[in-house]
């Protein structure tokens, strides 16, 4: 359950508040204050979304998948306290911030940038989306680092992929992204290096992770949404209650993370994945997703020892 406020005051200001309930946890994921300063410049500080990749800034009410791409939990995209700018110009985006930690990890020493540019133009019905973005955090002397994952759905705990516990010094990530819209028909894919600079004598690996996704809408006149460099809520043609049926997407995606380099070997997880989606409404949606999950170097052995296998995982959600 998540409970928020958003709203507009007078003098150009705006705020935006969320807070979230899972299980026994209660946690703040939004709490910003922002500042329309005029000519497309907005300027906001507090906890928010740093500037990282197409699938993390997308809401997950409009996500294809239950869980975003493996990459995107693996190098720990969270939601940090900081301050921010964004600039939107017609078709180009352009986003910065300056930032810490999670609020609830605070207070402590890491400080670091993101960076986030997108170009976003409207090609007659078809819209096409193409982004990059810049990632940089300084750790405090001593600290370590953890890459690792879970097998599509995010209520196991099990973590096939994990490099442990890495000394670091500060970590640097570059991503690219691109998408592109046209009637029922979407594609979109995504690449992310992370880079773990060490102390002294200890090799720099660099991790990767990615992946790639075609969708069809098999309901006729609905599109998927987008708004602002990000995907956004899918609008059913003929919701139930007004006649119809709602909306029926279904979506295939190939997901990559590899996280071997430089003598670490965390695993590395293939993932093919299937998803169908029936929006009955506007607000409310039944998801269903299949994956098959395939390991090499696997952080977890079996009875017999073998650090190579496949797995398979089921996951539903019913959202309003």
């Amino acid at each position: 359950l998540r409970l928020g406020a958003s709203g507009d005051m007078p003098g150009g200001f705006g705020y935006k508040v969320e807070i979230d309930f899972a299980g026994s946890d209660v946690a703040v994921t939004d709490a910003i204050l922002s500042y329309n300063a005029g000519g497309g410049l907005t300027l906001s500080a507090g906890q928010m979304n740093n500037f990282q990749s197409l699938e993390e800034l997308t809401s997950s009410l409009h996500t294809t998948m239950i869980e975003r791409a493996a990459f995107t939990d693996a190098f720990g995209f969270v939601r940090q306290v900081g301050v921010a700018a964004e600039w939107s110009g017609g078709d180009v985006l352009v986003q910065a911030g300056l930032f810490s930690d999670n609020m609830d990890n605070l207070p402590n020493q890491k400080r670091g940038g993101d960076a986030r540019v997108v170009y976003m133009p409207k090609l007659g019905k078809t819209q096409l989306h193409l982004g990059g973005s810049l990632h940089y955090k300084d750790l405090p002397s001593g600290s370590t680092v953890r890459y690792r994952q879970r097998p599509l759905v995010h209520f196991t705990s099990d973590r096939f992929v994990d490099t442990r516990a890495l000394a670091a010094d500060n970590e640097v990530g570059m991503g690219l992204e691109a998408a592109l819209i046209s009637g029922p028909f979407h594609v979109a894919g995504e690449t992310f290096w992370q880079r773990t600079n060490r102390p002294a004598g200890l090799a720099d690996p660099t991790f990767f992770g990615g992946y790639a996704e075609a969708g069809v809408f098999l309901t006729k006149g609905d599109t998927r949404g987008y708004k602002d460099g990000k995907f956004d809520r899918t609008k059913p043609k003929s919701p139930v209650g007004s006649g119809g049926t709602g909306s029926l997407q279904l979506t295939a995606r190939y997901d990559f993370l590899d996280l071997n380099d430089a003598g670490i070997l965390g695993g590395t997880q293939d993932g093919y994945l299937l998803s169908l989606a029936w929006k009955p409404t506007e607000y409310t949606m039944l998801l269903a997703n299949y994956g098959r999950l395939e390991y090499d170097n696997a952080a977890i052995a079996t009875a017999t020892g073998d650090r190579s296998y496949g797995v398979d995982a089921f996951g539903v959600r019913a959202q309003i």
